[in-house]
């Protein structure tokens, strides 16, 4: 689904992973845990994410500022699940940091 963002400036965290086979139940329900408990954080704007059939997938979330996105950083749930993530689930990953200067886009009847 497409987050519905307010005007920039605002900033994006990019997560791009591959993840592995082992334990698909408890990432799927750390995964919509991380996802519920992100969206109560101060700064939250929304979440975009996809991964395809091979376990590649990119989930970018949006932060009003970059201490509401150090702020998640620093969440103990955020940081157990990370581990998790790096003990488990992902054979590696990349996050990015992006200022969104700019957006613009097209929806059908609207």
């Amino acid at each position: 689904m497409i987050a519905r963002l307010p005007e920039p400036p605002y900033y994006a965290v990019i997560f791009a992973s591959r993840r592995g086979a082992a334990d698909p139940e408890g990432y799927g329900a750390t995964a919509d845990a991380m996802l519920a408990l992100a969206a109560g954080q101060p700064g939250y704007l929304g979440v975009e994410s996809v991964r395809d059939a091979d376990g590649f997938g990119l989930t970018v979330s949006y932060w009003t500022d970059l201490e509401a996105m150090q702020h998640w950083k620093a969440v103990r749930a955020h940081q157990a699940a990370q581990r998790l993530g790096r003990e488990r689930w992902y054979e590696d990953y990349v996050v990015r940091i992006a200022r969104v200067e700019r957006a613009y886009g097209f929806a059908r009847g609207e």
